[in-house]
């Protein structure tokens, strides 16, 4: 299960503006929006169907599977 709130969920709320306000090296930029982007539609996913009562709930991909880095 998971947490009710993450550092993505914080990163995504208030990482432009941060951005904005705080100068940051390529690195930190690309390690923040590969957070923002961990299991989101962005890096894409497949649709998990329960085998007991068929519920469809979408799983995405996490930023460690992706090429993001």
């Amino acid at each position: 299960m998971r947490p009710r709130l993450e550092v993505a969920d914080i990163f995504r709320d208030f990482g432009p503006h941060y951005r904005q306000h705080h100068r940051l090296s390529d690195q930190q930029r690309r390690v923040m929006h590969a957070i923002e982007v961990c299991r989101t539609a962005a890096l894409g996913g497949h649709l998990y169907v329960c085998d007991e009562c068929q519920a469809k709930v979408p799983v995405y991909n996490s930023c460690v599977m992706g090429s993001v880095w």
